[in-house]
């Protein structure tokens, strides 16, 4: 039997067996004797990057995205539902015959008009007032007979931005019907049949959220038009998607920026047995349950505007943060820091069908403040840990874990392993593996060792690794490596397939799994 050091082997494969020259290769693959891991006493493996551990954020049990009510329970509402049937066939021909009509003045508005810079035409929106009636019309066609309304709206001059939690669809028709303004929308609304048209005729401001230089061309289109008033006021939803209005989730910045004065908005649907959220439930689901209740509840309640503070004018955090706070504490729910990125990794946890999806949100506005990983890194992170089989609590164990990252149980790899369980628990979350990935990837010298980690592997310089070049360097480190082994590493790095690790498969694979820098560190491979 092997002794319980680091000469036992620590990474395995299911890659067929190649011919290689390694000193000491016995083919022994079985765990050393007497090997356990002491995961209440770890030793940090990244010391040569932080003496720090990643930081420990208890996770939130708020899900901001779930909708109560996405089936019909309960005899009440499904009897409900049979006597609205064939009132809900004469709501869907209002709805249909309201768009349409709505589409056709839309249409006849924006005919001939190029010059989408400027405000439009005061003859063009006295004909879009048709479409504003039909909104009206689309409303009541799906139970919103009337709409209880708290407060008013201020003045163009005064507040020429406003901003509200967004919960349904709902809200944009009713803002458009209510007050005609300029909303800021993702730039995937507009090819949508229809109301894409419609949204035109509001002067949207298009943004990518996913580009930076859109982002920043949106605020400068937001801050052209508050300031000019023959533009219509603007609207803007800070959260960037739709929410159960249990919680307010964290705001983008785009509307804080100009530093105008800003109104904030509420909007409540009180229910019962009928919750109106654009959450957890199909779109279709939705309009069906709306066209088949007796009258679905609506609040709207115009908050007082929020002025930015003179020593502080340009501070768009801090007028966000006051914004936000005046939306929950009329609310009357929690802020939390889920954003959008939450609502990606929801869906995607669905996607790949795990269990209680709702376990693999972090509160990504936090994780970006902390380590700038972008939405879609993480949600690559999450593919990851997926592959390590988690359990229905979302929680890997150690040996998923060493599977997935080609590792075999060794000191060094339990070593890594101990790192990311900064509860001591045994097993980890995927909020525990972002964390620790990320705060590995973001040390100011992990690009600068990735590197250094190249140079050492490519002894002969040519700018690739060759499997040999790989079994070299990883001797001093990793003693006893078999031959299958070797090869499964290989290949792992070779991220384009083509038989040899150039440096940009090396560096691209140890950026998607951050943690293996442990094992490649020249600093280790030396000691």
């Amino acid at each position: 039997m092997a002794n319980p050091d680091l000469s036992s082997p620590l990474i395995t494969s299911d890659q067929p067996e190649v011919s290689i020259s390694i000193d000491d290769d016995d083919g022994d693959d079985h765990h050393p004797r007497g090997f356990e891991f002491d995961h209440l006493n770890p030793i940090n493996p990244f010391g040569f990057l932080t003496d720090a551990e990643p930081p420990v954020r208890n996770p939130t049990t708020v899900d901001p995205f779930r909708n109560d009510t996405p089936g019909v329970c309960g005899l009440y509402e499904a009897v409900k539902i049979v006597i609205c049937l064939p009132v809900a066939l004469v709501r869907l021909v209002l709805f249909g015959a309201s768009l349409a009509v709505g589409y056709l003045a839309t249409k006849l508005a924006l005919s001939g008009w190029r010059d989408r810079h400027n405000p439009m035409p005061q003859w063009r929106c006295r004909i879009m007032w048709v479409t504003r009636f039909c909104t009206r019309c689309i409303l009541f066609s799906f139970g919103y007979q009337w709409i209880r309304r708290k407060g008013k709206p201020a003045r163009r001059e005064i507040a020429p931005i406003i901003v509200s939690n967004h919960v349904s669809y709902i809200e944009p028709i009713f803002y458009f019907y209510e007050l005609s303004p300029t909303i800021v929308a993702s730039e995937s609304h507009d090819s949508l049949p229809l109301v894409g048209t419609i949204i035109r005729a509001m002067q949207v401001i298009y943004v990518n959220r996913f580009s930076q230089a859109s982002r920043k061309d949106a605020v400068g289109e937001i801050k052209r038009k508050a300031s000019c008033d023959r533009f219509p006021r603007l609207l803007l939803f800070p959260e960037g998607t739709t929410t159960n209005g249990k919680a307010v989730i964290s705001f983008q910045l785009g509307a804080f920026i100009p530093g105008y004065p800003i109104q904030p908005l509420v909007v409540r649907y009180p229910h019962v047995h009928f919750d109106q959220s654009w959450g957890n439930i199909s779109l279709v689901m939705l309009m069906f349950r709306m066209f088949t209740q007796f009258h679905n509840f609506m609040e709207v309640e115009y908050l007082p505007v929020i002025y930015p503070n003179d020593n502080h004018k340009q501070n768009a955090v801090r007028l966000s943060q006051k914004t936000s706070h005046a939306i929950a504490t009329s609310l009357n729910v929690v802020q939390t820091s889920h954003s959008y990125g939450d609502l990606m990794l929801l869906n995607k946890a669905s996607e790949l069908k795990l269990e209680n999806p709702s376990n693999y949100m972090v509160e990504m506005a936090k994780v970006e403040s902390l380590f700038h990983v972008s939405n879609s890194e993480a949600v690559r992170y999450l593919e990851t840990f997926s592959s390590m089989n988690p359990d229905s609590s979302g929680r890997v164990t150690l040996h998923d874990f060493l599977r997935v990252l080609k590792l075999k149980p060794c000191t060094l790899s339990t070593e890594i392993f101990g790192f990311t369980d900064v509860e001591k628990a045994g097993s980890i979350t995927f909020r525990q593996f972002l964390f620790a990935s990320a705060h590995v990837s973001t040390q100011p010298l992990f690009q600068q060792t990735c590197e250094l980690s190249f140079s050492h592997c490519d002894a002969d310089g040519d700018g690739y690794i060759s499997i040999q070049e790989l079994a070299d360097a990883l001797k001093p480190t990793i003693p006893n490596l078999n031959k299958v082994e070797i090869q499964g590493m290989f290949m792992f790095l070779d991220d384009d397939k083509d038989q040899r690790i150039s440096k940009n498969d090396f560096l691209s694979c140890l950026r998607r799994n951050p943690l293996l820098i442990a094992i490649f560190s020249p600093i280790l491979a030396t000691t």
